[in-house]
């Protein structure tokens, strides 16, 4: 059985490495509660030793660590930490008692997710080769734990990947310890990764024949000058967002057919198929189905001279943060004819927004992933920014 002990490292006082605009603490801190949040959800017996900003002097670290399951060898103790010094990638560091398994697992799968990986490697005490560098190797007794570096906090180009992909490299870590611990993972229906493992035989016209993209765009966004491949190389996939534009929900009646429904609307059959998420051309009588035309669950609004979003907001009758959120704006400042989408509160349907997940959405109409895809006839959990869903049974 596995039992897990996740360490966040530094905290309080102790910022950790700085660099860029994120403090090694905070990021620490960020993936060791998505990563306590997943093992809960795969059943997985689970410790904290921070889940707050609090200073924890190593003493007191290592006592939690084996406060929590005791000092058993089940154990796996994952301390998260970002590098600092020059460099780039991953690294993981194991103790000098266990063996490389876990450890290399661990960076393969991370190497998976896109982010550039360096090495697995132990480190001695200068003054007792015998013993381990680090304190949480040294002084956690006979439980397993490993130090996760997962990039370089001064290097741009890997804290732009942390930010964006911090829930897929926590996931890399969670799959690895549950292979190594041989328990069954799941994935979640939250993390999805836009990268491409190159296997024997690949060509990038194969690639992005499958992946539906361009070789021009993956040479593009790979920064690839040849079209020379390499097995097992990560590649960047050019991400597609389909623009749905204004929408209504048509009801399928008897007799209806995806071709004759496309030809009312004036959209092909497979604008039509991609903008519901559909895999086939089978349809059910009663089906919702996107359709373009005026928008019966969102509005448009175009800004006027004088406007501000406080009085868009109570000309509306929605709250200016919930206006921000759906239009995807940081501060609130508006142009003179800028196009503003306006929700229109129903509480058995939900517009998808950016950065929306069947799960997530889920979780916050306190229903599940599998209902709302029944409501919904959806077939996978690909989603587009705009898709009108049924959320609540009338």
């Amino acid at each position: 059985m596995a039992k897990v002990v996740i360490d966040p490292g530094h905290g309080g006082v102790d910022s950790g490495a700085v660099g860029s605009d994120i403090l090694e603490k905070d990021y620490n801190l960020q993936i060791s509660r998505y990563m306590y949040d997943r093992f809960r959800e795969l059943g997985v017996p689970v410790y904290l030793t921070r889940d707050s900003d609090v200073t924890l002097e190593p003493t007191a670290r290592v006592n939690r660590v084996l406060s929590f399951f005791g000092n058993d060898p089940d154990v796996v103790v994952i301390s998260n930490h970002l590098n600092a010094g020059g460099g780039d990638g991953a690294e993981i560091i194991y103790a000098l008692r266990n063996d490389s398994k876990l450890a290399n697992t661990i960076l393969n799968n991370i190497g998976d997710t896109g982010q550039n990986t360096r090495r697995v490697y132990q480190r001695r005490l200068p003054s007792n080769s015998t013993k381990d560098y680090y304190f949480m190797h040294r002084n956690t007794g006979n439980t397993e734990p490993v130090i996760v570096e997962y990039g370089f906090i001064d290097n741009a180009s890997d804290v732009a990947f942390l930010k964006d992909n911090y829930k897929e490299l926590a996931e890399a870590v969670i799959k690895s310890v549950l292979e190594y611990k041989n328990v069954p993972y799941t994935a979640p229906e939250t993390v999805t990764t836009d990268t491409y493992k190159v296997v024997a035989g690949d060509t990038l016209y194969s690639i992005a024949n499958k992946l539906d993209t361009s070789v021009s765009e993956l040479k593009e966004i790979n920064n690839l000058s040849t079209n020379v491949l390499k097995i097992g190389q990560i590649l960047k996939i050019p991400t597609k967002v389909v623009d749905i534009g204004d929408t209504e929900l048509y009801q399928v009646k008897a007799g209806d057919t995806l071709y004759s429904i496309a030809k009312k609307y004036n959209i092909s059959v497979n604008e039509l198929k991609t903008i519901n998420n559909l895999t086939n051309n089978d349809l059910a009588v009663g089906q919702l189905l996107n359709v373009p035309s005026g928008l019966s669950l969102v509005n448009t609004y175009v800004v006027e001279k004088g406007d501000t979003l406080y009085s868009i907001a109570k000309k509306f009758d929605i709250s200016v943060n919930k206006l921000k959120e759906y239009n995807e704006l940081t501060n609130n400042l508006l142009n003179v004819g800028q196009k503003l989408i306006i929700p229109i509160e129903d509480d058995t349907t939900y517009v998808v927004k950016k950065g929306d997940t069947i799960y997530s959405i889920a979780r916050e109409f306190n229903t599940t992933v599998d209902k709302i895809k029944r409501l919904n006839n959806l077939e996978n959990n690909i989603l587009s920014i705009g898709q009108i869903l049924i959320v609540k049974e009338v």
